[in-house]
């Protein structure tokens, strides 16, 4: 984790806002790579596909019957996946627009949607408290980078039934909300207040008790550190490898609804938007609130995704159940 380099700054300048979405929108990804292309789900079931420089939406993806909740997006962004109040996850094709896949299984909304690496495997976290994983190449070799505890899964995985989960995780005792998948772990946070690392490579599972519905869960980049949204009004800071709390960050509103916080920039702040629609940032190190304090309301409704660009030092967007997505850059 990069350490702080400075005052931190955040971009709050408003650079774009995106309008098409008829009612709430639930979450805004980036694209991978360079990030000029963004995502969006709302309530009104579909995926929108938005150009922020020009201020224009590309296409719309509609095949969900409920509402979008959650979007993944794959490494070379040739497909993403989604998932929502259908309990079936859609997997999309972005050139045609059209679901590849639908993979159902889940007894109530799915929450959580997210690839692994070279995206082989989907990982989908539901209302029903279960986390359940899915081969998208229909094989039986091990796969990578899935060493060796998802790989033996996959080898036991039987052809005849393609479509079923390679394997259900049911340790969560109530709803699943968000998820990570990288190359060495599964993370899963819930409203029972536990946050569950899977180590993929060991095979063995680590359970860390915040006590509050955790609606977020962002590691860092070098995964040494989780940052955990609750619904507490509070954003903590914990070391993955031991669950040691470092830090904890307050002032917000949220107590209701699922937000997301995120890291700024070299992840030298935190920032998370709000239920009142102000977005809130600190310092990482001091966990001091950054100016404006308090910051500004820049929605009219919950903020119920903030994510930075992945390269862009100065650039970030939010979306909001007032059914706008903002782009955001420095002054």
């Amino acid at each position: 984790m990069a350490p702080s380099r400075g005052p931190p700054t955040l971009a709050r300048k408003l650079y774009t806002s995106l309008t098409g979405h008829r009612g709430p929108v639930h979450v805004v990804r980036y694209a991978k790579g360079s990030a000029k292309y963004i995502l969006s789900g709302g309530q009104d079931r579909t995926v929108r596909l938005w150009n922020p420089d020009t201020s224009t939406e590309i296409k719309s993806f509609e095949a969900h019957g409920y509402e979008v909740l959650s979007i993944s997006v794959s490494h070379d962004n040739a497909k993403f996946a989604s998932s929502g109040g259908d309990r079936s996850v859609f997997v999309w094709d972005v050139a045609t627009g059209v679901t590849t896949r639908r993979l159902a299984g889940h007894m109530g909304k799915v929450h959580a949607v997210e690839f692994n690496t070279d995206a082989s495997v989907l990982a989908s976290g539901s209302y029903d408290a279960t986390v359940r994983l899915w081969d998208l190449r229909y094989v039986t070799l091990p796969l990578r980078p899935f060493p060796p505890y998802v790989a033996e899964m996959l080898t036991h995985a039987p052809r005849s039934q393609p479509r079923a989960p390679i394997q259900i995780l049911e340790e969560a005792r109530d709803a699943v909300q968000t998820l990570h998948v990288d190359g060495t772990s599964i993370i899963v946070g819930s409203v029972d207040g536990y946050v569950r690392v899977y180590d993929l490579r060991k095979g063995e599972l680590r359970a860390d008790f915040v006590g509050q519905p955790v609606t977020s869960v962002v590691p860092s980049a070098d995964a040494t550190t989780l940052l955990v949204a609750t619904l507490d009004s509070h954003v903590r800071l914990f070391d993955a490898v031991t669950g040691k709390l470092l830090n904890a960050f307050t002032g917000h509103a949220h107590t209701s609804y699922r937000c997301r916080a995120c890291f700024g920039h070299e992840e030298a702040s935190v920032v998370c938007g709000d239920e009142n629609g102000q977005v809130w940032a600190w310092d990482l190190v001091d966990a001091a609130v950054l100016q404006p304090n308090p910051p500004p309301k820049v929605h009219n409704k919950v903020i119920t995704w903030t994510e930075h660009h992945p390269s862009d030092v100065g650039e970030m967007v939010t979306a909001s159940a007032d059914g706008t997505i903002k782009v955001w850059k420095q002054t």
